[in-house]
Order: structure tokens, then sequence, then C-alpha cells
């Protein structure tokens, strides 16, 4: 039988070709085979794998090198300290899009039982970690596929969380003119044919892919804010790098104020707000 810490020396040395976390993908998948945490693993480096466990990790192993997403593999990924189900029907939750969550918190902050929408929610993590932080609002999560759905509802169930509502559609098409003091959206926003689409193979491409330019989902949800946002409500939409200053200039062309982009981690323009006037709403009274 192998040593958990052999085992792990080689996951870690035959991962290194294909991925910059190789260390934290061995680490993850042998957890995972052995049904331990990764802070067991390294208190008990002598325990041994049998042969069914063994076989198990060679699979798993096979299919990372193939390109397949250790979330995939694994069937789950940590996103905001909240353990989330994933499948291959929605995109695996990136640490990036946790500003998402940070902005809206901060754009709710003097609101009182606000009403949040998350467009395109995917696996739920946005809508989930925003209702996991604030349980006085009523937040709304549309899609439009029924496969990511089925995945949010099990992940918020699995959480207790209980102050979500489903919507299945195409962006705003289920909403019957509600309005929301935030709207948040990580929409598609790779062009097609983009060389990086290559390293994503295994996600939807319904939630990366948007059109020739890569900006047909993001325009879409502009476009369509002002008559969904509270007056004071504020649109928050992640994108790429270097898609900030065309996001600033269909959030002002949308008719929304004080727009900004807000950089992630890495310092990287990683998404771009605005806010609906109050006095736009009360004029279109």
């Amino acid at each position: 039988m192998t040593r958990a810490a052999d085992a792990l020396a080689a996951l870690r040395e035959r991962l290194q070709a294909i991925s910059p976390t190789a260390a934290l993908d061995a680490e993850v998948l042998l957890a995972y085979v052995l049904e331990a945490g990764r802070a067991a693993l390294a208190a008990d480096p002598g325990r041994k794998l049998d042969a069914a466990q063994s076989a198990a990790l060679e699979s798993l192993v096979r299919r990372r090198l193939a390109g397949e997403p250790v979330a995939y593999l694994t069937g789950r990924r940590e996103f905001w300290s909240l353990e989330l189900e994933v499948t291959p029907d929605v995109l695996v939750p990136r640490p990036e899009t946790e500003l998402l969550v940070e902005l809206a918190l901060v754009a709710l902050e003097r609101a009182d039982r606000p009403s949040v929408l998350d467009l395109g929610t995917g696996s739920g993590a946005i809508a989930i970690a925003i209702a996991s932080e604030r349980k006085d609002a009523a937040v709304t999560a549309t899609d439009v596929s029924p496969a990511a759905l089925a995945v949010a509802r099990r992940n918020a169930d699995r959480h207790g969380i209980r102050n979500i509502r489903f919507l299945q559609g195409s962006w705003y098409e289920p909403l019957a003119g509600a309005r929301f003091e935030a709207i948040v959206s990580n929409p598609p926003y790779v062009e097609a044919g983009h060389p990086a689409l290559a390293a994503l193979a295994h996600e939807p491409l319904l939630a990366l892919v948007a059109g020739a330019d890569g900006f047909e989902a993001i325009a879409a949800v502009c476009a369509g804010a002002a008559a969904h946002l509270a007056g004071g409500g504020r649109l928050i939409i992640e994108h790429g790098a270097s898609q900030g200053a065309s996001v600033r200039g269909l959030l002002q062309a949308a008719g929304l104020g004080d727009v900004e982009t807000h950089r992630d981690l890495a310092a990287l323009e990683r998404a771009s707000s605005g806010a609906l006037p109050r006095e736009a709403l009360e004029s279109a009274r």
C-alpha cells in the first residue's frame, strides 16, 4: 500500500505540467479520495491508501491531466467560506467573484430589508453569499438554464438559506417590472474564439461566451438595469480585466450615474457599478 506522503509528492510532480496550483490540487484530490481533511493528511503523512483508493485517485488524476477542473472532480468548491456543490452544468465559482459580494454588501449597508437580484446565478454562489450575510434581504436569482437552477437550489437548501427565490429565464425576462436595491451579475464576457477558451473546455460555454466581442451579455444586463433598479439602487457587474472602460460607457449609456470600476486582489479591473439616480425614477412616474 502507498503512503499518503508518497502519493502526495508523486501527484504534485505529475500535475505541475498542467496546473499552476499543482500542490493544492494534489492535496484536495488525495483528501477527497481518503475522505479526510487536508489538515488530517498533514497530521498523518504515514496513512496508507488501499488498492481501491489508489485506483480512484489515479482515475481522478487522469481526468485532471486532461484539463477537468478539480471542482468538477470533487463536486464541490468553496466560495465566501461556503462549500457549494459544483457540476459541469455551472461555472466553477472563482475567488475574484467574491468582490461582487463585497460590493453588494457595502451598497446595501443602509438599506432595511433590501431586495437583491442576481442575474445568471449559476451555482447560486453570489446570491447565497449575500443571502447568508443579509438574512433580512429578499434575494431573487435568475438563470436561463434549468440544470443550473437545480444546482443553485440544492446549494441554498444545503446551507438552510430560505430568503432566495429562483426564477428561470434570460436575464430580466421573468421579473415583470420588479425593482431592486441592488442588482449583481457575473455574466459571460469572453469573446467567441478567444484562445483562453481552450483551458475552459470543460465548463459550460453558455456561462462563458458572449458573442463575437464578449459584450453581448454585459450590454443586455446594463441596458435593462434602469427598468429594474429602485431609485438609488446599484448595478454591480463582473467583467474582463480589459473591459472596464467599455463597461463604464455601457453603464452611463443606460442612464446610470456614480459609475466606477473596482479592482480585485490582483489589482485588475474586475467589476464596474453604477446607480440609478433617484430623480430618474421619480420623473418616470
